[in-house]
């Protein structure tokens, strides 16, 4: 140990005389060389490639130097040049301020997540005075963001064949390109046929000859732990033939008729499948296929598709076979039609049939005569109607028959006439609303009901009525209501003819057409604090009206109200039958964490600068110092003293106080040495206030087993304590002190008994 601390000294003494000499020449920086992990368990071996990953992205160089020494305000800064090793942009990778005496010491630093490339170089520089090292040995360095098998296809579409193969045919190409990799073009790949590795390093291929293709990224010599290998599309060439379908005799077929549709290939090694309407027809592995227009559904579209050995997979351009007997029969009139007393009704259809004939039909029997588009029907002829459309001719198409939508002919005993909301109603809720007939039934002597709206809206005549009472001009068939003063109950009464009907009641109760708003002097309750007022700047008097708490009556008297309680308040005042509801308002209850600071209580900074804490939360602000003289009366004070302060906050009428320290910035280097022997002097581990006392930062210390022996936040430099014990002279411990982003200091403690 006394030779250990000859050396340290000899080597502080050298230092000074160093420091002290005038630098008539710059240090010597050397390039920097792969190290093993420094992080506790220490590695034993170098890196070669740097490989890195979101799951793992940590390496270290060993960098040497020698004196001259620099200046105090020098700092080692670790430079990455671009993959083809051009420092013209350099990146930073880490830098060192507290090596300015250590002739050989680590860098630890992690890849830019946009490192790909075989040439990147290293160097280190000073800053003061400024000199640039040599560069290193050139390294693959590659930061591995995407390490997923990479799934290609044609085009990059995302669909896979089935069996993963492609045909290409007549020496045609096809391009293949990986679907699932985010910004495909911004990476290099590996391209191989058939197990060889092609030239293309793009994202896409472009193929014409048969093989197995599959790709990975280009990582380098990363490339096998990024696991990006792809799945195989094989690629077949063969030879198309044209197949095509010969014209058939007729396209346009009548029930019973047949026709056959031929392909222009006839080859027994060739597969044939038909299809219709793109779907495949079931065992039709023939040359020929013959359409059966007997077969319900048989038009449509007909293609056929021809696979085999050497040639292509191909399917012919569309025949259209049609139904010579299709056609159309449009009913003319409403569904349900009504005949009036002394009067009549007009039925009446249309077609695009060519050359058609017609026959009405009442209640599923013929008519005789009635063999024309349109019938008339008169008061005694009620009934169901249709007519039977059929095609003229001998041909097999003039058997071919279609019956009209059916008509209901009705003659009414009375009519109902059923009125509704013509819009969203709810009693109290709306302002104004539309009442409307929205259903007319004709009556028969049955009391069977057949709806008739469509055919007699227009026809009634109509008087609405208010609680019985004709209202003067309402004589639609809707009527619109705008205000709480039309609130009542409505009918309608309509006639026709010598029929007359009376609807339905409905009730009208509209709300007043106002919005009622209600204000806090505060939205923070404080038992024993300024009270918190409710008031609503509508005039209460003569209003009928209650303030609630929590959907609760608590008050029906008072115009303002005051809060003795957290809760949802609200406003309720009646009008006209309905309730109004003002907006709610919550009173919480107060709450002092509300108050914030971007700075811990305890405040360090060094002497000779300033601090500046910001608080939020808050609706004002006051700082005093131990003097209770008042610094600041805004969110934010800049402390340039030590001294103990105060910050007193409000939340509207209520008080926060928060207590701070405030104190200069230690120093002192983080001691590496403690010697515990029971004296008082150097027995804890103390470091410097920057660390110590700050909630935000983990203080971590292993033994040289890589065991943790202390793990904590907010350290109070009481390391180690009076109950621990040491089993050596001598025994060196790793620390590591880090907030939750960065490692900030790191190194080795040695305790000595």
């Amino acid at each position: 140990m006394k030779l250990n601390l000859f050396c340290n000294i000899r080597f502080l003494f050298l230092a000074l005389v160093l420091l002290g000499s005038e630098q008539l020449m710059a240090q010597n920086l050397d390039a920097p060389v792969p190290a093993p992990n420094q992080n506790p368990p220490v590695g034993s071996s170098p890196w070669t490639a740097a490989c890195a990953s979101a799951s793992f992205n940590n390496y270290w160089v060993n960098f040497t130097w020698a004196p001259p020494l620099v200046n105090g305000d020098n700092e080692f800064i670790l430079e990455l040049s671009n993959a083809s090793g051009s420092f013209a942009n350099p990146t930073e990778l880490a830098r060192a301020g507290d090596k300015n005496t250590n002739f050989d010491f680590f860098f630890e630093f992690n890849l830019p997540t946009d490192t790909r490339g075989e040439g990147y170089l290293m160097r280190v520089r000073s800053t003061s005075p400024a000199v640039t090292g040599p560069s290193s040995a050139a390294f693959s360095m590659y930061y591995i963001d995407f390490d997923s098998p990479l799934l290609i296809s044609q085009n990059g579409s995302g669909t896979i064949p089935p069996g993963g193969t492609i045909e290409v045919c007549n020496g045609n190409s096809i391009t293949l390109s990986p679907h699932n990799i985010p910004n495909p073009n911004t990476y290099q790949y590996n391209w191989f046929r058939s197990g060889t590795p092609l030239s293309e390093k793009s994202a896409s291929l472009t193929v014409n000859q048969a093989g197995m293709y599959l790709v990975e990224v280009d990582y380098g010599s990363c490339s096998g732990s990024a696991n990006t290998l792809s799945n195989t599309i094989e690629i077949t060439a063969g030879t198309s033939l044209g197949v095509a379908i010969n014209p058939p005799a007729k396209t346009a077929l009548c029930s019973g008729e047949t026709q056959n549709l031929e392909a222009n290939i006839n080859n027994g090694s060739l597969t044939y499948t038909w299809y219709k309407d793109g779907v495949s027809i079931p065992s039709s592995n023939n040359y020929i296929y013959t359409v059966d227009a007997s077969v319900a559904g048989f038009e449509g579209d007909y293609q056929v598709e021809i696979d085999g050995p050497g040639t292509c997979l191909e399917r012919s351009t569309a025949v259209a076979i049609t139904n010579a007997g299709s056609f159309t029969v449009t009913r003319n009139n409403a569904a349900n039609v009504v005949v009036l007393p002394g009067q009549t009704q007009n039925l009446s259809v249309t077609t695009d049939a060519s050359s058609p004939t017609y026959q009405w039909y009442r209640d599923g029997n013929p008519i005789g005569g009635a063999t024309s588009n349109s019938i008339t029907v008169a008061e005694t002829e009620t009934g169901s109607y249709f007519a039977r459309v059929s095609l003229s001719g001998s041909g097999p198409c003039s058997s071919t028959s279609i019956d009209s939508e059916a008509t209901t002919v009705v003659t009414p005993a009375s009519f109902e006439l059923i009125v509704d909301y013509n819009t969203t109603y709810s009693a109290c809720q709306n302002t104004d609303v539309v009442l409307a007939i929205s259903t007319i039934n004709a009556v028969a002597a049955d009391n069977s009901r057949t709806d008739v709206t469509t055919d007699l809206l227009s026809t009634f005549t109509y008087q609405w009525k208010k609680d019985g009472i004709n209202i003067g001009g309402a004589t639609s068939s809707n009527i619109s209501l705008t205000g709480p003063s039309e609130n009542g109950s409505y009918e309608v009464d309509g006639t026709l003819s010598a029929y007359n009907a009376t609807s339905n009641s409905l009730p009208v109760q509209l709300r007043v057409n106002i919005d009622i708003s209600i204000s806090s002097t505060s939205l923070t309750y404080c038992p024993g604090g300024d009270p918190v007022t409710l008031s609503s700047v509508l005039d209460l008097s003569g209003e009928s009206y209650e303030w609630q708490r929590d959907g609760a009556t608590i008050s029906t008297t008072d115009a303002t109200f005051t809060v003795d309680a957290t809760g949802t308040y609200r406003l309720v005042v009646s009008r006209g039958g309905c309730d109004i509801n003002s907006n709610e308002l919550v009173i919480a209850p107060f709450d002092a964490s509300q108050i914030t600071l971007d700075s811990p209580d305890n405040v360090v900074f060094p002497e000779g600068s300033s601090r500046t804490v910001t608080a939020s939360g808050g609706t004002a602000y006051s700082w005093f110092d131990e003097n209770n003289s008042l610094l600041s009366s805004t969110e934010s004070v800049t402390f340039t003293e030590e001294g103990n302060y105060l910050l007193v906050a409000n939340i509207d009428a209520c008080e926060v106080t928060r207590p701070l320290t405030v104190v200069y910035l230690d120093t002192f280097r983080v001691p590496n040495v403690i010697t515990v022997n029971g004296d008082g002097i150097n027995d804890l581990w103390i470091i410097p206030n920057s660390y110590s006392n700050n909630p935000d930062v983990n203080v971590i210390i292993y033994n040289d087993q890589g065991e943790e022996v202390l793990n904590q936040f907010d350290y109070q430099n009481n390391w180690p304590q009076s109950s621990v014990a040491f089993q050596k002279q001598n025994m060196v411990f790793f620390y590591k002190i880090r907030n939750a982003t960065e490692v900030l200091k790191q190194g080795t403690i040695t305790i000595i008994r």
